[in-house]
């Protein structure tokens, strides 16, 4: 039986998935570790069940298109007393993975991690990230590209919350607080930065202002949430897109 279950929520991620599978390999393998990967599918319509089978992952799938739904489906079909979520897009380090599995042992109920975006991001990306993360640090929260926590504590807080669309692993970070140790760890993870580079300043502006006034009805309906549940947009920084793609 693993100790440590890495669980990964995917939607048509066939561009990125295989290097997060790898990244994961490398850096769970260092820790000596028996270990799995659980990669939970919601609805993809391209290579990503196929990719993730190859890659040496476990695949159960749905048709939600719900991001904290899709997590808990890969948390119920894991193993491990220790999990940790990857957002499919994104490339564990050996740091990062040591430092919350030391955590764990040592008490934790969970947490996360800062990260860096890969590729070329725009100039408003590269002002707000460092922002982002030291705000994050210091009140102990994360992002849900890597955030981990033992099984038990997951149980207690009834699992990722499934009212809402976004903002879930806020909502998961706090409710884990209420039972223990919730830490930042201090290496950085790498995460896809299309989101940047698909998305003007203004359009995450405009995001940013409508969860302002409408607070949680924003995160409630997916209506609103185009940044994260639109078709999404080609990357330019992907070695695969060509001018002229189709978005996936």
């Amino acid at each position: 039986m693993p100790d440590l279950s890495f669980v990964i929520p995917a939607h048509n991620e066939e561009r990125e998935l295989a290097a997060t599978l790898r990244a994961i390999h490398e850096a769970a393998g260092s820790l000596g570790l028996a270990y799995e990967i659980v990669v939970a599918d919601d609805a993809s319509t391209d290579q990503t069940r196929a990719i993730a089978t190859a890659g040496g992952a476990r695949v159960v799938g749905h048709e939600r298109r719900q991001i904290a739904a899709t997590r808990n489906l890969g948390a119920k079909a894991s193993v491990g007393r220790w999990l940790i979520f990857v957002d499919a897009d994104t490339r564990v380090t050996p740091g990062a993975v040591r430092e919350a599995v030391d955590a764990l042992r040592n008490g934790a109920v969970g947490g996360g991690c800062t990260m860096r975006f890969d590729g070329v991001i725009p100039l408003w990306g590269r002002v707000v990230l460092p922002i982002f993360n030291f705000a994050f640090r210091i009140q102990r929260l994360t992002g849900g590209a890597f955030l981990f926590c033992t099984r038990h504590a997951l149980d207690l807080v009834g699992g990722w919350d499934e009212s809402v669309f976004a903002s879930e692993e806020l909502i998961l970070a706090a409710a884990l607080k209420t039972h223990g140790e919730f830490v930042i760890v201090q290496t950085p993870v790498i995460t896809s930065g299309r989101k940047l580079r698909t998305h003007s300043g203004l359009e995450v502006t405009w995001l940013l202002l409508k969860a302002l006034f409408m607070r949680h009805r924003l995160v409630t309906d997916r209506k609103h949430l185009d940044l994260w549940y639109a078709p999404r947009r080609p990357d330019p920084n992907h070695p695969d897109v060509k001018p002229g793609d189709s978005p996936q």
